[in-house]
């Protein structure tokens, strides 16, 4: 069949398409996703080896490369040699490594690189449950449960070592919003501000020290308000913040403050957990006019990429919560007294709504 012929019938060219992409395009793809699990390990390994810190200063030759890395040489070689078909390294002649613009996102040395999130991935934490999903798929309850006997916030209770790194993956995701979303969020508009779901304090430090004259009162689970308490005395105010141990979905929400944040909560929540906390919120801001400021994405609709997809499905797993579209939260908004006033981007935003 002709180049023509395949262009002028299009039901043909789809019949052409099925007869030999299934083994090439269509199966390839299928084949990466299916090693996505052996893809990552490759990552992690690579990440845990510091070979993007190693190449950082130019090309080695994979003997010094595998003496300072403490690897086997022909084993690193043949990681490498993996990697870079894979687009993260490039192997040039005789057996040298060099970065590509892809490895620099394993180098410990940038503050906005991915092994925060590489090794938070890597954790039993998270990576156990999704040999449940299924079970996820099947009853719509998070698998974490399933998998440990307790949900998430118990078992980071029990587990210290992984509380603490979850608190500095929390911290470093904080870190970003200070840097990159702060001054656009403008929060210097409200005399005072209630942090729901806070966390350890740290994107709420940021913004009191931006805003010298704001007060705060942070409400967040017991054990998680304990650790603001620290943090917001080592960044010097505490004295301008209330902080409170409470559930968001059970437990009365401050009243008197002119904003209500709530940033990366609502995706952990179901649709009940997340009008409940919202009624809540509504009973505290009364008729004051006080503002309600919810920072999550907006997943975008059709069949285009969205990072957020990918989170959804996390959601689901590990929390029982989930990521929602536009007309999910018009939904949530309209059935517990709240208006949308901005126009969200399909990205981690601020959501900005008033009570109706």
């Amino acid at each position: 069949m002709k180049v023509t012929e395949l262009q002028e019938k299009p039901a043909a060219a789809e019949k052409a398409a099925d007869r030999f992409l299934p083994n090439d395009l269509y199966g390839l793809q299928l084949v990466l996703l299916a090693s996505g699990g052996r893809l990552f390990q490759i990552v992690h390994a690579l990440a845990e080896l510091k070979i993007a810190d190693l190449l950082s200063d130019g090309p080695l030759g994979i003997d010094e490369l595998a003496d300072r890395a403490g690897a086997h040489e022909l084993a690193l070689k043949r990681l490498l040699r993996c990697s870079a078909m894979l687009g993260i390294f490039t192997e040039g002649p005789a057996g040298v490594f060099a970065m590509t613009p892809v490895a620099n996102a394993l180098r410990s040395d940038n503050a906005h690189g991915v092994l925060p999130l590489i090794r938070y991935n890597h954790m039993a934490l998270t990576a156990q449950p999704f040999d449940n999903i299924l079970h996820s798929v099947r009853t719509g309850d998070p698998a974490f449960a399933e998998t440990f006997g307790v949900d998430f916030n118990t078992y980071l209770q029990q587990h210290p070592e992984a509380d603490r790194f979850c608190d500095e993956f929390q911290s470093y995701w904080a870190r970003q919003f200070a840097e990159e979303e702060l001054d656009q969020w403008d929060l210097g508009r409200y005399a005072s501000i209630a942090d729901l779901g806070g966390g350890d304090g740290y994107f709420l430090a940021q913004a009191l020290r931006r805003y010298p004259t704001m007060t705060a009162h942070l409400l967040d689970l017991p054990w998680m308000a304990d650790k603001a308490h620290a943090v917001l005395t080592s960044h010097g105010v505490a004295d301008r913040v209330r902080v409170e141990g409470g559930d968001l979905t059970t437990d009365p929400v401050p009243a008197g403050y002119a904003a209500y944040l709530v940033k990366s909560v609502f995706m952990r929540f179901s649709d009940e957990q997340a009008k409940a906390a919202l009624t809540s919120i509504r009973t505290a801001i009364g008729d004051t006019g006080a503002k309600l400021l919810i920072v999550d994405s907006v997943l975008k609709t059709g069949n285009e990429w969205d990072h957020a997809k990918l989170l959804d499905i996390d959601m689901l797993v590990l929390h029982g919560g989930r990521k929602r579209r536009l007309d999910d939260w018009q939904e949530l908004f309209s059935a517990t007294g709240f208006r949308l006033v901005n126009e969200p981007v399909y990205h981690w935003d601020l959501l900005e709504c008033e009570p109706v």
